[in-house]
């Protein structure tokens, strides 16, 4: 199995699942984390990432750490001063239509979207809102293309497009889709050699549906053609992924391993879980299990059965641990707090 990994983590796609599930493979192996410094959850986001970000990493004795997943924006230069060469690079994207949306709902105090009442109202005039030189304007258009590093506000070329992607393909080996999230995860089971259990999860970080809104054909097409950058991505590797899964699985047994998927999760489900699954977060019981709740949305979280044996519980406990309160455990691990 690979455990030198780079998770590029794009915001709002899936990524705090995938997260999840990195958590837990480096846990149960005793691996070492490319941690925040001081034990925060972004690399200084929304700069570009440096080495000296890294809690741990110093230029004299540099040492390197088995996985990079949290927040950052991508610079390959900077990230291998961290991690061994024989790192897989990875990240995850998603259609910029859904992603538009749930960022809207998620960064509403975002400088571009505070003064509008709704993502229609933006999109007519975005430029109204929308200033570049605002610290927090990557939120709000070209998502993907900033987080991978690039300019989001750059004007759109077939040479500026293939560039990018030429340059995507150099840096990572695949890049998952969030739409096709079991898919995706079968995918990554097969290109890192992990076992079933490794790549298994439950969603993590996603809203009540009763904040998502209805989008009609007008709105997705002013959404793709102000994110016309990150469309051109997505597009790229969604095909390239469905070639991908011909080329390495191929649809049979595709098939076979999403069923065996599947049913592991039902059958995890039925032995963690209270209830049939997600709830909100009134309802969640044990306050260390709450996510952080952002913006407008509600984000749900999930109720352990009780009497659970001590082994089980802290498996199913590992699966529905949000990513900040995971993220901490092990910091605290990885560099125990010195007595006073």
């Amino acid at each position: 199995p690979q455990t030198d990994i780079v998770f590029l983590k794009v915001h709002k796609s899936a990524s705090s699942t995938v997260m999840n599930i990195l958590f837990r493979f480096g846990e149960t192996h005793n691996l070492t984390f490319a941690f925040p410094l001081g034990g925060g959850f972004q690399l200084f986001y929304p700069h570009h990432f440096m080495a000296k970000f890294v809690q741990g990493f110093s230029p004299k004795s540099p040492q390197q750490f088995n996985i990079l997943c949290h927040h950052m924006r991508f610079l390959q230069p900077e990230v291998q001063k961290v991690v061994p060469s024989s790192a897989v690079y990875f990240s995850i994207l998603r259609n910029p239509v859904q992603l538009m949306e749930s960022s809207f709902i998620y960064y509403k105090g975002a400088s571009a979207f505070s003064r509008v009442r709704s993502l229609e109202e933006f999109l007519i005039q975005p430029h109204l809102y929308y200033d570049p030189a605002k610290g927090d304007s990557n939120y709000a258009k070209n998502l993907m293309t900033f987080d991978f590093g690039f300019n989001p506000n750059a004007e759109v070329s077939a040479e500026r497009v293939q560039l990018m992607v030429k340059a995507i393909e150099a840096s990572f080996d695949f890049l998952l889709i969030s739409e096709y999230f079991d898919e995706s995860m079968v995918l990554l089971k097969e290109l890192l050699c992990w076992d079933l259990d490794s790549v298994v999860s439950f969603p993590l970080n996603t809203r009540d549906s009763t904040t998502k809104s209805f989008l009609s054909d007008s709105i997705v097409e002013k959404i793709k053609e102000w994110n016309r950058l990150d469309w051109e991505i997505y597009t790229h590797f969604n095909r390239t992924f469905w070639e991908r899964i011909e080329r390495d699985i191929g649809r049979e047994r595709m098939d076979r391993e999403l069923r065996a998927l599947r049913m592991r999760q039902a059958e995890l489900a039925r032995t963690c879980l209270q209830g049939s699954g997600s709830v909100g977060p009134k309802d969640i019981k044990d306050s260390s299990l709450r996510p952080l709740q952002h913006g407008g949305a509600r984000i749900l979280g999930y109720n352990l059965k009780q009497g659970l044996d001590k082994e089980t519980e802290h498996m199913c406990r590992r699966l529905v641990t949000p990513e900040l309160q995971y993220s901490s455990a092990l910091y605290k691990k990885q560099f125990p707090p010195v007595p006073p």
